[in-house]
């Protein structure tokens, strides 16, 4: 069992701790640009932190306020630990506990197994956001 919590929290608490395990994974690992990756919707949304035993930020994702999860990171040294399905889970847990009948996710497609082992089911074609191939996927609640 690895020693990690997660903790769901508003981005004003937790912002500056995702916004850095964000950074890491998508700007600085995949190139996407700073002005894409940070929005508007952040102030709006329910954020999930993953954090190691020292409390040092591991893993972040958000759920907004129409059901969409996204933002899904996990610092490199802690993927394949569990980090991202306990996120997913606690953000899944959450939107059902906020009345959704569903949850919509936009998978990069290096991930679709991940989000299918989950119970996400991908809907239509291929797309490209941010320079990377991605997927619709989604699971009734």
């Amino acid at each position: 069992m690895e020693n990690y919590s997660i903790k769901l929290a508003g981005w004003d608490e937790i912002g500056r701790q995702a916004g850095a395990v964000r950074f890491e994974v998508f700007v600085n690992e995949q190139n996407v640009p700073l002005e894409e990756e940070l929005d508007d919707e952040d102030a709006r949304a329910i954020h999930v932190l993953a954090s190691d035993g020292r409390g040092i930020a591991v893993g972040t994702g958000r759920l907004l306020g129409d059901g969409h999860i996204g933002r899904m990171a996990v610092l490199r040294p802690w993927r394949g630990r569990g980090v991202g399905s306990a996120m997913l889970l606690a953000l899944v847990d959450e939107a059902r506990r906020r009345g959704h009948g569903h949850a919509v996710l936009s998978a990069q497609c290096h991930a679709r197994a991940f989000y299918a082992a989950h119970g996400f089911v991908a809907e239509g074609g291929t797309y490209m956001d941010a320079g990377i191939e991605h997927i619709t996927m989604r699971r009734v609640l």
